[in-house]
């Protein structure tokens, strides 16, 4: 962005009667390799540098070599730039979750977040290099995830992740902000990274295992009835509301686990669960934080691309995003 002039554009297409368009990045399913970029504004870099420089992103406006990219914001910094841009409940994961027994969530909240998949890891590394070289000197990167599935739909449990999940046609009412709301087309998402306590987890019987999760390993049937500190007790979705999740593994043979990626069109839903968890709303404390430990945790609101577009430079070249 080096000696670049940018301005705030108008959206493009904010016909009467047509929703704003989301990140195409949220639903795009069945990618295999991903990285997390949370990036903070480096020393002297304003709020709004940075918002430009990402929304010059070309991929955050178009898939390019078959790599989606989603791109989101601490809510605060958000909403200071475009006022009624966001829900007004939407805030950052700014404060530690504590529960009644002192187990603590962390709060890691950062300014902006980049998420890359694709089918292969070498594409998704060369568009994340670009992507970072194109922020030049307003952002640098405070935490770096690679992720990857496993076993097509199942987590480093073993277990079926993601099981309560909408449908493709019913995730986007669950995850996107509803038209003529605050934020339309755009998305709440929370972003945790939870390590495995392997070797707690390994010396469980299957069936110790299944009380933990609520649900068998083999066919993911749902217990009954379900030990009120399983986590598909603590996470009932029947009782907190509709999430629509992207969880993928990550990490080494030694150390590895869950990336957590839940989207929601509201904070409540996602806030409530995490409480749940920690035995905040009633009941205990959710079993399967006895065998894994949250390592981060922020929430980001991802702008439809039609709010986005108001902050993409109109230089000629911009498109390319780099400076």
């Amino acid at each position: 962005m080096k000696g670049r002039r940018t301005r705030t554009k108008r959206s493009r297409s904010g016909s009467p009667g047509l929703p704003p368009t989301p990140q195409a990045g949220i639903l795009a399913v069945g990618t295999g390799a991903h990285v997390y970029l949370e990036v903070d504004r480096t020393a002297g870099a304003r709020a709004l540098d940075l918002v430009h420089a990402v929304a010059g992103l070309r991929e955050a406006r178009t898939t390019t070599a078959g790599v989606n990219l989603v791109v989101g914001f601490r809510p605060g910094m958000w909403r200071r730039l475009l006022p009624g841009g966001i829900p007004r409940e939407v805030v950052g994961f700014d404060r530690a979750l504590r529960g009644p027994d002192g187990y603590t969530m962390p709060a890691t909240q950062h300014d902006a977040v980049l998420w890359l998949s694709g089918m292969s890891q070498d594409v998704v590394f060369d568009e994340a290099r670009a992507a970072l070289r194109a922020l030049g000197s307003v952002a640098s990167v405070s935490t770096e995830t690679v992720g990857w599935t496993y076993r097509r739909d199942r987590d480093l449990t073993g277990f079926v992740d993601g099981t309560e999940n909408p449908t493709l046609v019913e995730a986007p009412a669950v995850a996107l902000v509803p038209a003529r709301q605050a934020g339309a087309g755009g998305s709440v998402l929370l972003l945790q990274k939870w390590r495995h306590l392997a070797a707690r987890w390994e010396s469980l019987s299957v069936a110790a295992q299944e009380r933990v999760i609520g649900r068998t390993k083999a066919d993911s049937v749902e217990l009954e009835p379900k030990p009120s500190d399983s986590h598909a007790g603590r996470t009932d979705q029947d009782v907190f509301g509709k999430i629509f999740r992207r969880n993928v593994a990550y990490g080494t043979v030694t150390d590895h686990g869950t990336i957590f990626v839940g989207f929601c069109a509201s904070q409540r839903p996602l806030r409530a669960m995490l409480e749940s968890m920690l035995g905040l709303r009633g009941g205990p404390r959710d079993a399967l934080t006895r065998f894994a430990r949250p390592l981060t945790g922020a929430f980001y609101f991802v702008p439809s691309l039609d709010a986005l577009q108001r902050f993409a430079p109109q230089s000629e070249g911009a498109e390319g995003g780099s400076g």
